[in-house]
């Protein structure tokens, strides 16, 4: 009977996604130990500097089935690393368990990998299969490849408007979608390393851009704020969380908030991704307003949106409403309906 190389490597799948928001900017994985069609071990990457899936994986095995460790083979979502970083390479420690096969999920890009642990496990006399469930494998750290292989942060546009698509009213702050929607929205907010919002966001609603209605980490904030119009006791200034301020005037550091003066030769949306790139920042999650998601739009600087359309309409006549951003070149991918109100997911589509 041959052995169900795809039931395992889902389940490394599923493992490796306990590892969301906490890995960054490592990739998630995880990793099975499989001895006669029988789980024996399991890992997964669980924080940033921390032992790698392979190593957990290993360490849980029962000392009743040490023994069996070099006869069972070694499933993993992502290709063993073959380099030191803030642990050591797994790969060595795969040749010093005697492990004689391992199944791997799909090829790292990362410069320093890329095809090298594949060929260090081979060269030992290790047998490597794979890759097996590639595209999922792919999926999950999507944010991860597209870092390395773009050059640039993963971006998620996302924004609720009413049902006469306006985002908002200007200067004043007002609620659109559901309760239910707030709370999933920040465990989005969780899955990414940073969140993005413009000065007048910042300056309306006075946001304080964390998760705080959900488990998981809080992203690293962002806002722009060219000429410094901040209130110093709003939220994002004054809570001692951190804080990048995107401005023309200084590069200098005040507790927690770090002024980063953008790049005159760059657009606004360029400066703030070469910057955040450099700075190993791997995904974006760009929350608003309209004029900065619509930047973003235009300059074909996205990957993802969500838009959360609510049932209901400003209706007020004597207040401006404000337009909700035009999608371009977007594919619609699903749609989930959360209480009242209905999500859109899109993608951007390659040209």
């Amino acid at each position: 009977m041959p052995i169900n190389h795809e039931f395992y490597m889902q389940r490394c799948l599923q493992l490796a996604q306990n590892g969301a928001g906490w890995v960054a900017p490592n990739p998630m994985v995880g990793a099975v130990l499989v001895f006669q069609d029988q789980i024996i071990g399991e890992g997964y990457h669980a924080h940033y500097g921390e032992p790698h899936a392979e190593v957990n994986c290993i360490n849980s095995v029962s000392e009743s089935n040490k023994a069996k460790i070099q006869e069972a083979t070694l499933y993993v979502s992502l290709e063993p690393c073959v380099h030191f970083g803030k642990t050591p390479p797994c790969t060595n420690l795969i040749i010093a368990e005697k492990i004689k096969k391992v199944v791997i999920g799909c090829l790292d890009p990362f410069a320093e990998v890329n095809g090298k642990g594949a060929v260090k496990l081979k060269g030992a006399g290790v047998e490597v299969i794979g890759p097996v469930l590639e595209k999922e494998a792919i999926e999950i750290n999507k944010r991860f490849f597209h870092f390395h292989l773009k050059k640039r942060p993963y971006i998620i546009l996302k924004w609720a408007q009413t049902a006469d698509e306006l985002i908002g009213v200007q200067n004043k702050a007002i609620k659109i979608s559901n309760d239910y929607i707030q709370r999933l929205v920040h465990t989005w907010r969780s899955e990414e390393a940073a969140i993005l919002v413009g000065t007048q966001t910042a300056i309306t609603d006075n946001p304080q851009l964390n998760n705080r209605f959900s488990s998981g980490p809080s992203p690293l904030r962002m806002v722009v704020d060219r000429t410094l119009q901040l209130n110093p006791i709003s939220h994002l200034l004054n809570d001692q969380q951190p804080t990048w301020v995107f401005d023309t005037n200084k590069n200098e550091t005040k507790g927690a908030v770090r002024y980063v003066q953008l790049r005159e030769q760059q657009s606004l949306i360029e400066s703030i991704l070469q910057y955040s790139y450099d700075q190993q920042v791997q995904s974006i999650l760009v929350e608003g307003g309209a004029k900065l998601l619509q930047s973003f739009i235009s300059q074909g600087l996205w990957d993802e949106a969500r838009v959360i359309s609510s049932s209901h309409k400003i209706g007020n006549k004597k207040e401006k409403g404000v337009q909700a951003p035009q999608l371009l070149n977007a594919q619609l991918t699903n749609t989930e309906k959360v209480g009242t109100d209905i999500i859109h997911y899109y993608s951007r589509m390659q040209s």
